[in-house]
């Protein structure tokens, strides 16, 4: 039988410290299909309507480029049994695709994304919060690599982004947001010993 609310479990940490890492081992480890899964990347705002030029002006590290309402009305209808539709965010563009895709209820909410210990209205939808942490030169060569093969970025952009938002904006919101994790696990996918306590935790919930 369905619980009558689900457990919330965050996972936030920094640019490529490995959280998605963690959230994908989570769900291969539990099984995909009984865990409804969220991505506060699916949540920037579109900026379709604003010129290319002043794309570059926007700080996507910053909480304000995130539509949090919206994450926290689709977190409180999964908790509530009702299936979701979560955007589909295109980083070449910086804006939300016409496509939209279906996150069915499930005894197990997982979330994950930066900025999601943050927002205090957010912060409480979590009964479990995951920080991880993991040092700044690994994070930063994750992220390169990522922006470079996934988003199209140049090198130069990814530095310039890096010093200007990214490392400000995480030593400002995402660092501090470390004190309200219940678990801290370093080394993010590569710390078994934490994975296993954490899967051992939600299968003995789904039992």
């Amino acid at each position: 039988m369905m619980q009558k609310i689900p457990l919330v479990i965050g996972i936030a940490g920094g640019s490529g410290s490995g959280k998605t890492t963690v959230a994908q081992k989570i769900l291969n480890r539990v099984g995909a299909d009984r865990i409804a899964y969220l991505q506060q990347d699916s949540y920037y705002k579109d900026l379709s309507t604003l010129p290319p030029a002043q794309h570059e002006e926007i700080n996507f590290d910053h909480p304000n480029s995130v539509e949090t309402e919206l994450l926290i009305r689709h977190i409180t209808s999964l908790r509530d049994m009702i299936p979701v539709e979560v955007p589909i965010y295109d980083f070449a563009t910086d804006s939300r695709t016409p496509n939209t895709f279906i996150v069915q209820p499930s005894n197990v909410v997982l979330v994950e994304g930066i900025l999601i210990f943050v927002d205090p209205e957010l912060r409480k939808l979590f009964d479990v919060k995951i920080f991880v942490d993991t040092d700044a030169d690994i994070r930063f060569i994750r992220r390169l690599h990522r922006d470079i093969t996934e988003r199209g970025r140049s090198t130069e952009s990814v530095i310039t982004q890096y010093y200007a938002t990214v490392r400000p904006m995480h030593l400002e919101f995402v660092e501090p947001s470390k004190r309200y994790a219940d678990v801290i696990i370093p080394e993010g996918g590569h710390n078994a010993a934490a994975l296993d306590m954490v899967t051992a935790r939600i299968e003995s919930l789904l039992k």
